[in-house]
């Protein structure tokens, strides 16, 4: 596991190599489609170790505009939540990169919203969707500085590569991010 931690006005943010679906945090953000139907990738994984009622409860609370996001159970996960913030309208569409920072700003602000203290984010954008690692997380993490700049709660932001190159483009845009900061 590759750790890369970042300490700013109270919020952490770390860089892991592994399974979302193991984190012990308070939410996991699932990059979705607006249907939120759960079917490969992340959400595919979310679906297969957390069981059905996470996506029963997600079809109940769909559609969802890309740029919102809602949070149903976690079910057998470790996390109280799954944040379902749509990258696309359809499943197994490409995206975007507006459509990545729109995801993300969405996931935050529902975290927000929960009063959620830790929140793990996957390379959103970079299955299906077919985004290149590099720019999906720079938009990821440009669109969390402002989050944070903004003003926030959440204590812990861990950004998850499902592969050492997703975290490898994590960790060079979590030091962009520092080198911003100072």
């Amino acid at each position: 596991m590759s750790i890369a931690e970042r300490s700013h006005i109270g919020t952490e943010i770390a860089v892991v190599t592994g399974d979302i679906t193991k984190l012990e945090v308070d939410a996991i953000v699932n990059p979705a489609n607006s249907q939120l139907i759960m079917g490969g990738g992340v959400a595919g994984a979310i679906l297969r170790a957390g069981g059905d009622q996470i996506q029963k409860q997600a079809l109940r609370k769909a559609p969802v505009e890309i740029g919102h996001a809602v949070a149903t159970t976690a079910g057998k996960l470790k996390a109280k939540y799954v944040i379902h913030a749509p990258t696309m309208t359809r499943p197994a569409m490409a995206t975007s990169l507006d459509n990545v920072k729109a995801a993300t700003k969405g996931a935050l602000e529902c975290a927000q919203q929960l009063r959620i203290q830790s929140l793990a984010l996957p390379g959103l954008g970079t299955g299906v969707g077919g985004l290149e690692f590099q720019g999906a997380a720079k938009a990821i993490v440009e669109e969390i500085k402002s989050h944070i700049e903004a003003g926030t709660t959440i204590k812990q932001i861990i950004l998850v590569g499902f592969n050492s190159d997703i975290t490898k483009a994590f960790e060079k845009a979590a030091r962009i991010f520092q080198q911003t900061d100072s």
